[in-house]
């Protein structure tokens, strides 16, 4: 453990961790981007991703997994080893992005640092200097069409979160439900790139904190959506602040935390100019959306809430079953 926080701290300084995590430093930044009007600042530089830094930063991770969430993981065999796939998964944590570590972790440890995973993140995340810098070196991408296929035409493996803030503030009583919202994006970008989707969910990631109202409410109320591009203002109970924004960060409680990966979705039948028809990419997100709830229901099924599943719960590997019914070219 020392080794492992030495070469962290060697990739990551404290100074600039600090600088990305304390409470009133995150408020500024919020307030900064909101008054920039979210405005896009910057390129996205693919070349600026660091081995060494994610190596350090998804070490950290496994080791959290182990020993904090105890994590599990099914299926990561279904990830595809060479070319470009997009892995779609439901969002959970708010602030923190345990399911986007463990899901790389996951990745890194079956297939090498060198399979390039790219996670999309928000605007904000980009509008502060430190946080741009130290994102892009962990190979993030602004979400978006145009860099997420360039990164696919390089070979890359794009991971997001199509639910979003409606996603990962969904209140904890429906943690185990698939929320990708009215979003379509995802689903037109595989099609124009003609690349399979890899459903990728998480359980108990969404009980690292409580999220106690979503905030949809005072979020119009507010006018986020113009300033902050969020539809949200969610209220949660998590350590150590107890019950507040549920937009600062936070100490994760130490629910055990299972990753899923399912079978590839393709639609061999579906050309490029599928993207543009609306219903056919409706029919493509609904299915996606199925694979993915079956995925999240096979894994949490005798789970007790924090503990984990139950012994007799198990039911082999979650993966693999999940999308063994699943015929995405029926949408043709």
């Amino acid at each position: 453990m020392p080794s492992l926080l030495e070469r962290f701290r060697t990739e990551l300084p404290p100074r600039d961790l600090l600088r990305m995590t304390m409470p009133h430093r995150a408020a500024r930044m919020l307030a900064s981007y909101g008054l920039h009007l979210h405005r896009r600042t910057g390129a996205i530089d693919l070349d600026a991703r660091d081995p060494a830094l994610v190596a350090a930063i998804l070490d950290v991770a496994r080791f959290f997994g182990q020993y904090w969430f105890r994590s599990e993981v099914e299926g990561v065999e279904h990830v595809p080893e060479h070319g470009p796939a997009l892995l779609v998964g439901n969002h959970n944590g708010g602030f923190l992005v345990t399911d986007t570590y463990l899901t790389m972790a996951a990745i890194a440890e079956r297939q090498g640092i060198a399979r390039v995973v790219r996670p999309l993140a928000h605007d904000f995340v980009f509008d502060d200097p430190t946080l741009r810098m130290h994102a892009q070196r962990f190979g993030a991408i602004r979400a978006g069409q145009e860099v997420a296929r360039c990164a696919l035409e390089r070979g890359d493996l794009v991971l997001v979160y199509p639910g979003g803030d409606l996603d990962t503030f969904r209140p904890f009583w429906r943690r185990n439900e698939i929320e990708l919202g009215p979003r379509l994006g995802f689903v037109r970008l595989a099609l124009r790139a003609q690349v399979p989707i890899v459903p990728v969910v998480s359980a108990g990631t969404h009980e690292q904190f409580i999220v106690l109202s979503r905030g949809d409410r005072l979020a119009r109320l507010l006018l986020m959506h113009r300033w902050a591009r969020t539809e949200v203002f969610p209220i949660a109970f998590s350590l150590p602040w107890g019950i507040t924004s549920a937009f600062l960060p936070y100490i994760p409680l130490p629910a055990q935390t299972t990753v899923a990966f399912g079978a590839p979705l393709r639609w061999p039948k579906l050309g490029p100019e599928a993207a543009n028809d609306d219903e056919v990419v409706r029919a493509c997100r609904d299915q996606v959306r199925a694979a993915m709830q079956r995925l999240l229901d096979g894994i949490t099924l005798g789970r007790v809430p924090f503990l984990g599943r139950l012994r007799q719960g198990r039911t082999g590997t979650t993966g693999a079953r999940a999308t063994t019914d699943e015929h995405p070219d029926h949408s043709a």
